[in-house]
């Protein structure tokens, strides 16, 4: 179901948990899905002696698109306009990760009404890991 303009306000929320201990299998399924097979995402070893991390950590792209499936889930399929983030923390294997989406601005593109939202994600700990925007299509 997608979201109307009349239903929505400024200052309106919606938040849904899209990793719960986030498993190191998703990371290599991951790495298979999108062609990124960088070691840092994958191989401990690697990872720690020769990056100095203290192991592998998630995708920024994969943080990404778990926050967008937020936004979908919420706004409706065929409904995001413009999204973009900024990767601002390490995700790290057993994170549970809470995205939430917040109503700044409404308006209009094009004749439609559309929905202007502040994005971000964050781990157990309440640290944002990725922040951004979307905009969305809304039903009059």
């Amino acid at each position: 179901m997608a979201l109307s303009a009349s239903g929505l306000e400024v200052g309106d929320r919606h938040s849904q948990v899209v990793a719960g201990d986030l498993p190191r299998t998703q990371l290599v399924q991951y790495s298979g899905a999108s062609g990124d097979y960088n070691p840092l995402h994958s191989d401990e070893p690697f990872a720690r002696e020769v990056a100095g991390y203290p192991g592998v950590f998630g995708h920024g792209m994969l943080t990404m698109a778990m926050t967008g499936r937020m936004l979908t889930d919420w706004v409706g399929d065929g409904r995001l306009l413009d999204y973009g983030v900024r990767f601002v923390a390490q995700v790290w294997p057993g994170d549970t990760l809470t995205a939430t989406a917040t109503v700044r601005e409404l308006g209009e593109r094009d004749g439609n009404p559309i929905a202007v939202l502040d994005v971000a994600t964050t781990n157990q700990a309440g640290k944002d890991v990725v922040t951004g925007t979307a905009t969305v299509r809304l039903d009059p």
